[in-house]
């Protein structure tokens, strides 16, 4: 019953903000509609009994494939990969346990898409930014992550060794993520820079040479130069930009009351330990790699 209602809400809130918009000759925002804060509506957090999608179920997206290290053999359900370890390991801080937890299938661009969702929240390697925020919640971040520079051994952008060698050469990285944004705005290369909707064309391309090299995340990085392009190399990881590090957080829609909960329970794990035992059983190879300035 309280979904039925939840909707009716949604729906009474979004006539109201539509009429307001042409009142004042605006469009309304595309995100849901709310004055409150995030996590501020009263939600109590009691463990396994939170307003949630489905009643006494805790639904999780990520995209599909899910990739390594984050999760293991493509299958998120299986607590394997450190995004798989983490989400179960939220899920049980807000009294869910394995079996309460559903998983869905998002795309990674769809996942901080203006819009309500249509999940508890979303764990996908998805970076916290001002921009994403206006359209989205994040919970605070489980992961300190820097970009990389994936090359072809023996190409040129392989000899790289600073941002400023990296300007000549073709690069290519997943439309929609920070390793994009590096390229544009830290290297801004003379080349247009190469956009795909996967990492997996991204890998695709590096290998036929249609792009001398791409960037992702660095144990990303490390998994594919490992395992899947074992003839590339990482060239080298970027600085923070900014003063602060880069996180990964938990994606929430607008306004939700889980953002709160959801937050003390990922700050609750970096408290006690259980986010670094988990980076540790999961990442503990994707080690350090030379700094590009």
């Amino acid at each position: 019953m309280h979904l039925a209602q939840r909707a009716l809400r949604r729906a009474a809130s979004t006539a109201t903000v539509a009429l307001l918009a042409v009142a004042v000759g605006c469009a309304p925002q595309p995100e849901k509609a709310s004055d409150k804060a995030s996590g501020t509506s009263g939600e109590t957090c009691a463990k396994g009994k939170l307003t949630t999608e489905a009643a006494g179920k805790l639904t999780i997206a990520t995209d599909e494939p899910a990739y390594e290290p984050w999760f293991k053999d493509g299958k998120p359900a299986n607590g394997k990969g450190f995004e798989s370890a983490v989400a179960y390991a939220v899920a049980e801080q807000l009294g869910y346990d394995k079996g309460a937890v559903v998983w869905q299938t998002v795309p990674f661009n769809k996942a901080f898409a203006p819009g309500e969702k249509t999940f508890d929240f979303d764990i996908n390697q998805v970076s916290i930014s001002a921009e994403r925020k206006k359209a989205v919640d994040f919970s605070s971040g489980y992961y300190d992550v820097r970009q990389a520079v994936i090359a072809l051994k023996g190409s040129k952008a392989a000899k790289a060794a600073s941002i400023a060698d990296l300007k000549d050469v073709k690069l290519g990285a997943q439309v929609g993520t920070t390793s994009l944004n590096y390229i544009n705005d830290v290297v801004k290369p003379k080349q247009q820079p190469a956009a795909y909707a996967k990492n997996d064309q991204a890998k695709s391309a590096l290998k036929n040479g249609q792009v001398d090299a791409i960037v992702t995340d660095l144990p990303t990085s490390f998994y594919i130069t490992a395992a899947e392009v074992t003839d590339a190399k990482i060239v080298g990881q970027f600085e923070n930009q900014g003063g602060t590090p880069e996180q990964f957080g938990l994606v929430l829609d607008k306004g939700s009351a889980l953002t709160s909960c959801v937050t003390d329970a990922v700050d609750a794990l970096r408290k006690d330990g259980t986010l670094a035992k988990i980076e540790k059983q999961w990442l503990s190879d994707a080690v350090d790699a030379p700094v590009l300035k």
